[in-house]
């Protein structure tokens, strides 16, 4: 059996190819899984561009976030049925407990992603997608809300009437607004767009920041806190290029004593300088994320089911503009999550 899949054979969004793969034999704890929907994350662009791991071996399908219907499983598979709705898990064999040592589970990096019409997985791989989900929407989950999920609950432990700060208005940015309001949270979210700002206190957001009328907006923070801080947050832009200035000091600025930041993303770059000071004399928590376990996930889509929270889809592209797409994506225009429709 054979599966279309976007290929990197060279990196560059413009050297991605649309290619027929031979799928392996289905082993007896595999499960096929005919894929509908995947959604993008930056990491997948990183990928796409050769910035995320120059040294990686191509060919090879990025791509890690996706959803389908089980097609055919293997003899031993207990947990799913042909027709079941599922969606991937970024590590596939992360299944509780303490992150692993190393990313060779992950999806679209070491091992092939998802970017395809179908894929085998092991069963420890997928997990049953959220009632009443669409595919569009169950693809947009493993990544982006999980890592949402464990930065904020699993970790964070937030509870109502903290304070937490959000960087932009990117896939996880939006899904940890929506987590965190559910949880009873004020929320600050930052941006450069009025309008992306004027759309996020439309899902709940308290208050917001235009960075570029105020660069520095740790103060902005202080006031808005009554120069406290905020218990929480969100760090995706990094400590900057080196010579330069991120996101990251000024989040060590405008949290609060005992407050916890959670490193997620480089998006304004790798190598600048850190002063850990505020580190020590405030008591700051400060945690590197990466995404979650299987357990995690399930926990996850326990909460989405009973709070009914649906992910915000920015922009819809079929399987044949996967390179449109990551252009959108990375031209910062979005707003929440971009998603492959893989069968149009």
């Amino acid at each position: 059996m054979n599966a279309t899949a976007v290929r990197i054979h060279r990196f560059g969004i413009d050297n991605l190819q649309l290619d027929t793969v031979p799928l392996p034999e289905l082993g007896p704890k595999d499960v096929l899984v005919e894929l509908h929907a995947a959604s993008l994350n930056y990491r997948d662009l990183m990928t796409v561009l050769g910035t995320y791991n120059p040294k990686m071996a191509l060919p090879r399908i990025p791509g890690s976030d996706a959803s389908g219907v089980v097609a055919a499983i293997g003899s031993q598979v207990t947990q799913f049925q042909v027709g079941d709705h599922v969606t991937s898990l970024f590590f596939q064999d992360w299944l509780d407990g303490p992150i692993q040592p190393t990313g060779k589970s992950a999806l679209g990096g070491s091992i092939d992603g998802v970017f395809a019409t179908e894929h085998i997985f092991p069963e420890s791989g997928l997990i049953h997608a959220p009632k009443g989900y669409t595919h569009l929407e169950a693809a947009t989950l493993p990544c982006s809300a999980l890592t949402a999920w464990n930065a904020l609950v699993e970790r964070g432990h937030l509870y109502s009437g903290q304070t937490v700060l959000l960087q932009g208005t990117g896939g996880v940015s939006i899904f940890a607004l929506l987590i965190a309001k559910a949880h009873g949270a004020r929320v600050i979210i930052t941006s450069s767009s009025d309008e992306k700002l004027a759309r996020a206190r439309q899902l709940g957001a308290d208050e917001t920041i235009n960075y570029r009328a105020f660069p520095e907006w740790d103060r902005q923070v202080m006031q808005l806190t009554g120069n406290r801080g905020v218990d929480h947050i969100v760090e995706v832009g990094g400590a900057g290029e080196v010579g330069g200035t991120g996101t990251l000091p000024l989040s060590f600025r405008a949290v609060a004593p005992g407050g916890r930041v959670y490193i997620i993303g480089v998006l304004s770059g790798k190598g600048g300088a850190i002063d850990p000071t505020p580190l020590l004399t405030k008591a700051i928590h400060a945690e590197g994320i990466y995404v979650g376990s299987r357990a995690m996930y399930a926990r996850l889509i326990s909460a989405l089911e009973i709070n009914q929270i649906h992910p915000v889809i920015d922009r819809t592209f079929p399987f044949s503009q996967a390179r449109e797409a990551l252009a959108y994506m990375k031209s910062g225009a979005h707003f929440g999550k971009v998603v492959l429709s893989l069968r149009g």
